[in-house]
């Protein structure tokens, strides 16, 4: 296969490099992508999704397309020309050679619970958090595509984690994390390595125009998570401080339990990393030296 990686980085190196090691021809989008990807084998491109002028002169007949670009951050106006408009400009750079399948990484962000419920790909989509509302119109609109035939693909990713990411475990090392009220809001999240391998199983396996939940087997509260991290590092867990349901909601903070059983079935993924423990483990011996062994 001839596959493109918009927004080659975090995610889309170690996909790339998987994929080309089983033989397939892989380019790596990047708004400044390095001269070469080194031995990944990833071709790069230069492109910025914000500017359509930079897509013209690229190649374009390609079998699978993975956007996975991410933001730096900002606010919804950021999220609006990445997300929405950047997928409106590949869905247009794309129109006259459509690919086999199309897959983007979207976010769990978009399910606004705040009751520690369990959300499906079928649970209302109905965020309070501004960016998140950019996110879902930006699926919104590649579904829309689906349904006249453009093979799009939606993962829902949770909080990423691995070697060197994962916001609450900087948080925790840096001594700035805390527990909010009594702990029990839940996190959601996926190590780095399962949301590539997920990304792959959707290519190979995902429908045109379904929703899958990429999300490990494990959602835990945050107390849990930080007391485990605690007794793992030896260190004191976080203090706690007030939280309330208004300043949930101000922030845009949920409390759900993210399912991930359509991703098993259907696409028959089996997580390298299914919960955090596992995914944590190698980063904790790491930082607890021989004697942690």
């Amino acid at each position: 296969m001839r596959v493109l990686i918009v927004g080659c980085g975090y995610v889309g190196l170690p996909l790339g490099a998987e994929l080309v090691r089983q033989g397939h021809e892989v380019f790596g989008l990047r708004r400044h992508p390095p001269a070469d990807f080194g031995p990944t084998g990833i071709i790069p491109l230069a492109a910025d999704l914000t500017r359509p002028e930079t897509l013209a002169g690229l190649p374009r007949a390609f079998d699978w397309v993975v956007n996975c670009a991410a933001s730096a951050g900002g606010g919804a106006e950021d999220y609006r020309q990445l997300y929405l408009q950047g997928n409106e400009q590949l869905l247009a750079w794309l129109a006259g050679s459509p690919p086999q399948k199309f897959v983007y990484t979207s976010s769990t962000s978009v399910y606004g619970q705040t009751d520690g419920s369990v959300v499906t790909e079928t649970s209302p989509v109905e965020p309070a958090a501004a960016t998140a509302r950019v996110l879902v119109a930006a699926e919104q609109r590649l579904l829309a595509a689906a349904r006249t035939g453009f093979p799009a693909v939606v993962l829902r990713v949770a909080g990423i984690y691995g070697p060197g990411r994962g916001h609450a475990f900087r948080q925790f090392l840096q001594g700035e994390a805390r527990v909010e009220g009594d702990g029990s809001r839940v996190l959601n999240m996926i190590h780095r390595d399962d949301v590539a391998g997920a990304i792959e199983a959707a290519l190979q396996r995902g429908r045109a125009g379904n929703i899958y939940n990429a999300v490990d087997d494990e959602p835990v509260t945050q107390r849990a998570f930080f007391d485990w991290l605690a007794a793992g590092l030896k260190r004191p867990p976080p203090p706690p401080v007030p939280a309330d349901a208004e300043s949930w909601r101000k922030r845009g903070i949920t409390n759900k339990r993210v399912s991930n059983g359509k991703l098993r079935g259907e696409l028959e993924y089996e997580f390298k990393f299914p919960n955090f423990r596992a995914g944590y483990a190698p980063e904790i011996r790491a930082l607890m030296g021989p004697a942690s062994q």
